[in-house]
């Protein structure tokens, strides 16, 4: 009977790290959580990266031993061939952070290095949404909105790692759009991330004068207790302001999905992150908008669902690249 062998992955985000044994049949061992704490540096950062791994497998009951390969996905701009963090905006005062070289000495093992958004998308390519597929296109939505484009078992990184940055598609005028956190104007993230539908819902508010429940979340003056899925609550029970949000939430999300079909032609549209508590309406307002806009024979192809590994997507998907690694290759360098 042939070895199963196993990985660990690590996800790496501004607020915690999450990291846990993987096999190769996509089981997950029991994960471990710890702060990023990336005000404290990079090199606390690294060492603290080195410690959610030794804890992942000491909670799987193994030994360093017993490991294959590691993968690592972290946020924000980066090199992935070299394995390095560049500028991450999550992670100030970070600054290029040799990951995967510090993580490949310091366990003498075979080291994958990727974008998290992409490491969610593979994730969900291998044992999630898209496990019967062959190409799947994952938008996360949450703060801001990530992506990542998988084909044919390739996570499509781009000649210069960006590839699959679906949240700064331009989906309205640049000199006109909303502004972005990128700090251009008209990015898909400015109108579908948590924090553009915050945003949007402000300005809705001041120019309506009608009645609505809105006006109950803004507990400052500026609004900023507000949250996303405060509006798509009051949304679901009725109100036609919150409604309306919702409702151009989902028109967005679509034309972000249309222009990926036209560019790509996948066999799966996958949305993940917080804003998919929302539910089946809100995915069949997007599926109704996406068939009206996008390319009509591939727009009746693709299928389009709910991501389904949750916060774990991250470092299966971490894991999942560490295995493709060894498969290839068997070398992290």
């Amino acid at each position: 009977m042939a070895e199963v062998l196993k990985y660990v992955g690590l996800d790496v985000g501004g607020t915690t790290m999450k990291a846990a044994v993987v096999d190769d049949t996509g089981t997950a061992a029991e994960s471990v959580m710890l702060p990023t704490e990336p005000q404290f540096g990079q090199e606390h950062g690294l060492a603290t990266m080195a410690e959610a791994i030794r804890q992942a497998v000491k909670a799987a009951k193994l030994k360093m031993g017993d490991i294959a390969a590691i993968g690592v996905a972290t946020p924000g701009m980066m090199d992935i061939k070299l394995g390095l963090i560049l500028d991450p905006p999550n992670l100030k005062p970070w600054r290029n952070v040799p990951v995967r070289d510090y993580i490949h000495k310091t366990f003498g093992k075979p080291t994958a290095f990727q974008n998290d958004a992409n490491a969610a998308a593979f994730g969900e390519y291998w044992i999630g949404a898209g496990r019967d597929f062959h190409s799947l296109v994952l938008f996360t939505l949450g703060t801001g909105v990530g992506g990542g484009v998988i084909i044919n078992d390739r996570v499509m990184e781009g000649a210069h790692s960006h590839g699959g940055e679906l949240g700064h598609m331009r989906i309205a005028l640049p000199d006109t759009g909303r502004l972005c956190g990128c700090g251009r104007q008209g990015c898909l993230e400015a109108y579908a991330s948590a924090t553009g539908v915050v945003g949007r819902t402000r300005e809705a508010m001041a120019a309506y004068r009608g009645p609505t429940r809105l006006r109950e979340l803004l507990r400052d003056d500026d609004g900023s207790a507000m949250t996303a899925e405060e509006v798509f609550d009051v949304a679901a029970a009725g109100d036609p302001l919150a409604m309306q949000i919702v409702d151009d939430t989902a028109y967005y999300l679509a034309l972000g999905a249309s222009a990926i079909i036209s560019v790509v032609d996948p066999e799966l549209i996958a949305y993940g992150g917080g804003m998919i508590a929302a539910g089946e309406p809100f995915l069949a307002k997007i599926k109704e908008y996406i068939s009206r806009f996008a390319l009509s024979y591939p727009a009746k192809q693709v299928q389009v669902r709910y991501a389904q590994l949750g916060s774990d997507a991250g470092f299966i998907g971490a894991a999942a690249c560490a295995r493709q690694l060894v498969a290839s290759s068997g070398s992290g360098n």
